[in-house]
């Protein structure tokens, strides 16, 4: 038996993994630190999941994507020890949107830039 202090506390997030048409993926800058990141972000109380994701990609992109299956999951502890646990989404964006011709991305606050990368570029 463990002690209870042994296990993780973590707050929750959730991620999009924006595919493209073109099978690139979209990763956007955190305005306060500059750092890339997937968009995404916490569940409000009480919320389903994929609601809960779908509603934060289009507060910080205003994409209308789909949101499909879980895909990974990760655990680690920030700078400051606390404890993160991240849920990855697929997500597909309308087949429809040219996101290199009509740049649809619309940022909110909370982001500086965006770019669409090949997935392996944007796993670095």
């Amino acid at each position: 038996m463990t002690d209870a202090d042994d296990h993780l506390e973590a707050t929750i997030s959730q991620r999009g993994v924006l595919f493209a048409a073109s099978g690139d993926v979209l990763v956007v800058r955190r305005s306060t630190d500059g750092g890339w990141e997937l968009p995404g972000g916490r569940l409000e109380p009480y919320e389903d999941a994929p609601d809960g994701i779908h509603r934060e990609i289009v507060e910080e992109t205003a994409l209308d994507v789909h949101v499909g299956r879980p895909i990974h999951t990760g655990s680690w502890r920030n700078d400051t020890d606390q404890g993160r646990f991240a849920v990855y989404y697929w997500c597909a964006v309308p087949e429809s949107l040219d996101v290199v011709a009509d740049d649809p991305v619309q940022l909110s606050h909370e982001h500086s830039t965006h770019a669409w990368l090949s997935p392996e570029a944007a796993a670095d």
